[in-house]
């Protein structure tokens, strides 16, 4: 019988189906496998078991349910986490537990109501029509529109503050979400707090997080007749940070691009929301923008979740060669394999596509390596027969020839700037030894902080592990070798043998039966290593072995205490204890030469 909704939940959702949304695993045995998301690493550590329903880290030492995997990959509190999960469960949550009803959650319901009033103007009011024959206009279908859930901000001064006001939420909460502006300096008679919209005759595009949640919103200007607008506030207006939303963290269009991406291996990545909207309109539906900034480090490392591969085609204009620039000497230090799409001038992918998607097909069929795009913009941008040109070129090249590790690879390169420049190598060479790579270039593993286990106590959970494994083995734990574990290690085993020993297998059920909570996770986490290390082990001898070394260091912290104790007894001229402990001492070192 489900008592809460977080066993419905638990019984609805496989934690493999919910792990692969954000990360690719890798069958394993029983279990799978992949590259931890929350620390850097090179050889998977990060394990996922569908038998228990659990996951843990063996090279950070995270681990835990469904709910504590979702917290920790979308840096949520628990309340969210039960949301996001209850939605994908379809499970109803009672809307008057107020532990539920988190910050977060009222700014998720903001956000929500917005993009329905936004839907809902840019589909019944007039300038709305105008804004979404605009879009039919640049190629954007219907679908599409619906799709992405497209919508107008009406050219008034309160229209969503008050339709939010309406609907039960307090002004420095629609604030707080970035929707409204608190007026400097000015309030009403009876002190009420002044605020006015923040986006105004706009074409709004949501943004949504990973879940296809709405966090926050683009605000883009289309009628002519406001270019006074655009001088004063820009062309696009976007949602100042929030708590939800963080223009550092979002990637648009990767809550409907995720599973193309990984299933492609590629992520495509454009500047522009309409970019995004025209390529997966006609079919490139592995793409996603950056709102027309640098790749971050914390965008790097979600997109790494999905896929190696990244596939450039950023504006050519001045911005767009920056962007792309920089983001390639970010991604670098992540180990992707970057490929760029060379877009002819004053053109976006928007434009290409809504003309000829076939152009488009080409252009990423012809699409450079890093070297070539980085030689192909640099050579056309400096003149090479001057010599401020040259040393323009060399200023710009030699730091990137300078990353690559592969030497092979590296000389090519130099060989090919030589003949460019019509210099010799050697004097490129002499150049390149004086560039410096700065450390901020350079890829560090963040660090892991964690106190290691002592020797018994990695013993101590490799015998209670094998013990659950195999409850045959429980047998072979006598009186004896128990003295020498741990309290908690000791009650443990000794409720095993007590409860299990005649079970052939010991469940979850049985685990839950009669261990409390934190025993449970514990045991859990033991299984699951197990399993991944079961291949290069034979468990019969390896718990004999475990056994007899458990004891070796019992004894030997014995011996050491019987030492110390025979030297106080002597400074005390105490000889007939210094006698007694000193057989004792014997008796004690040949049962440690014996094992």
């Amino acid at each position: 019988m489900v008592n809460s909704p977080i066993d419905e939940i638990k019984n609805r959702l496989d934690i493999v189906e919910v792990v692969q949304k954000y990360i690719k695993l890798k069958k394993a045995g029983v279990n799978y496998t992949a590259l931890c998301p929350f620390h850097s690493e090179k050889t998977p550590s990060f394990f996922v078991s569908p038998t228990r329903q659990i996951w843990h880290c063996f090279g950070c030492s995270k681990g835990g349910d469904i709910f504590g995997f979702v917290k920790e990959i979308e840096g949520v509190e628990f309340g969210d986490a039960l949301r996001i999960l209850a939605d994908r469960a379809g499970v109803e949550l009672k809307k008057q537990d107020p532990k539920l009803k988190t910050e977060r959650q009222r700014l998720y319901e903001i956000c929500e109501l917005t993009a329905k009033f936004f839907e809902k103007q840019l589909k019944d009011s007039q300038a709305g029509i105008r804004a979404k024959k605009y879009l039919l206009g640049r190629g954007a279908k219907e679908e599409s529109i619906k799709k992405w859930r497209l919508g107008y901000a009406p050219d008034t001064w309160q229209g969503l503050g008050d339709f939010l006001v309406g609907k039960g939420y307090k002004k420095e909460e629609i604030i707080n979400a970035g929707l409204i502006i608190r007026k400097q300096g000015v309030s009403s008679a009876q002190g009420a707090l002044r605020a006015y919209d923040r986006f105004r005759s706009r074409i709004m595009f949501p943004i949504f997080d990973f879940n296809g949640q709405v966090i926050g919103f683009t605000g883009r200007i289309f009628e002519q007749e406001k270019k006074q607008q655009v001088e004063k506030t820009g062309k696009y207006i976007n949602t100042p940070s929030t708590l939800l939303y963080n223009k550092s963290q979002i990637i648009y269009g990767l809550d409907k691009a995720k599973v193309a991406i990984r299933k492609k291996d590629c992520c495509l990545l454009v500047e522009g929301q309409m970019d995004v909207i025209m390529l997966t309109q006609a079919g490139f539906d592995n793409v996603v923008a950056v709102s027309g900034t640098a790749l971050t480090d914390f965008q790097l490392k979600i997109l790494k979740r999905y896929s190696s591969n990244l596939l450039f085609a950023f504006d050519m204009d001045e911005g767009g060669d920056v962007a792309t620039k920089q983001s390639i000497n970010s991604a670098l230090n992540y180990d992707f394999n970057i490929k760029v799409v060379v877009m002819p001038k004053d053109k976006d992918p928007a434009d290409i596509i809504s003309q000829n998607p076939k152009t488009f097909e080409k252009l990423i069929k012809s699409a450079h390596s890093i070297m070539e795009f980085y030689f192909k913009t640099c050579f056309a941008r400096f003149d090479k027969k001057t010599p401020l040109g040259r040393k323009e070129i060399t200023k710009t090249l030699l730091p990137i020839i300078k990353r690559i590790s592969n030497k092979i690879e590296q000389s090519y390169w130099i060989q090919e700037l030589g003949k460019r420049l019509e210099v010799k190598e050697e004097s490129i060479d002499e150049e390149l030894k004086k560039v410096k790579i700065g450390d901020s270039e350079k890829i560090e593993d963040k660090k892991i902080v964690s106190v290691p286990k002592t020797r018994k106590e990695m013993i101590e959970e490799k015998i209670i592990g094998l013990s659950l494994k195999f409850p045959d083995y429980l047998a072979i734990i006598d009186k004896d070798s128990l003295k020498y574990f741990s309290d908690s290690g000791k009650k443990i085993l000794v409720t095993l043998k007590k409860k299990c020993l005649k079970n052939k297998e010991i469940s979850e059920k049985i685990i839950k039966k009669f261990f409390t909570a934190e025993e449970n996770d514990f045991l859990n986490y033991l299984l699951l290593k197990i399993e991944t290390e079961q291949e290069k082990i034979v468990p019969s001898k390896e718990i004999k072995i475990c056994l007899k070394e458990l004891s070796c260091l019992g004894i030997k912290t014995e011996l050491n205490e019987l030492s110390q104790q025979i030297k106080r007894a002597e400074q005390e001229k105490k000889f007939s204890k210094v006698n007694s402990l000193t057989k004792e001492f014997i008796k004690l070192s040949q049962k440690l030469i014996n094992l």
